[in-house]
């Protein structure tokens, strides 16, 4: 049910977004866009840094994962640039965009998934609601995903209310595979994963500021999110 939950407020979101986009002109818009851009860049940064730095217990900062980092960004780029995956998706969408007259489709679907998808409160949410039947994770998580799709379909447009449908697929097949992730995305593997998600959503703070044609291609460094995992396989490999 938190699944289920969680993508019904995207879509009420969405739609709420929507009905303001009538209501604001092209300036207000490009204006709503670019205050977005800050959000989004913000928690991504925020994402980032709670999952690098830990408080010592003497208080001073430690901070940990750079080098996994900078690796999964760069491998995950390697492999999304030679799989051409941004322009495989692109094409997808474009093909809705003309086949229901849907001007935009492309850009809020895509940046919208990727927000809702990443994180620790989907997976951990999704693995309490499938081994505990406790969706409260989930349906806390729907009401900031609701607020946000908000604001993003009021400046993306109807790609938005989409994203509801990958949250659908990813998160209830980890509510569906619980039990057996319940002991594999925990610990610095959990932390790993959400601190590349968060990189992205950074990247995408960095789109929504852009205007010109050479936007970051964050669908070319979904791949990234694979590399913390083989990091970790092959760690359990060695030791």
């Amino acid at each position: 049910m938190g699944t289920l939950i969680n993508a019904a407020l995207i879509v009420l979101g969405g739609i709420i977004g929507l009905i303001f986009k009538k209501a604001v002109s092209k300036q207000m818009e490009q204006s709503i866009h670019k205050a977005t851009g800050i959000a989004v860049l913000i928690i991504g940064i925020c994402g980032v840094l709670s999952a690098m730095l830990k408080a010592n217990p003497d208080g001073s900062i430690a901070s940990s994962g750079e080098l996994i980092l900078v690796i999964s960004l760069v491998v995950g780029t390697f492999l999304g640039e030679a799989l051409k995956l941004d322009d495989r998706l692109n094409r997808g969408c474009k093909w809705v965009e003309n086949k229901f007259k849907m001007s935009g489709f492309a850009a809020g679907f895509i940046a919208s998934t990727m927000i809702y998808c990443v994180g620790a409160m989907a997976i951990v949410g999704s693995i309490n609601d499938g081994l505990l039947g406790d969706s409260s994770t989930l349906v806390i998580k729907g009401i900031l995903d609701g607020v946000t799709s908000v604001v993003l379909a009021a400046s993306l447009g109807y790609g938005v209310l989409f994203s509801a449908v990958p949250i659908l697929i990813y998160q209830g097949a980890i509510t569906l595979l619980a039990g057996q992730l319940e002991k594999v995305l925990v610990g610095d593997l959990l932390n790993n994963i959400c601190m590349v998600g968060y990189a992205l959503v950074m990247c995408i703070g960095v789109n929504f500021l852009y205007n010109g044609d050479k936007k970051i291609k964050t669908v070319n460094m979904l791949p990234s999110l694979l590399v913390p995992v083989v990091y970790a396989v092959i760690l359990r490999v060695v030791g």
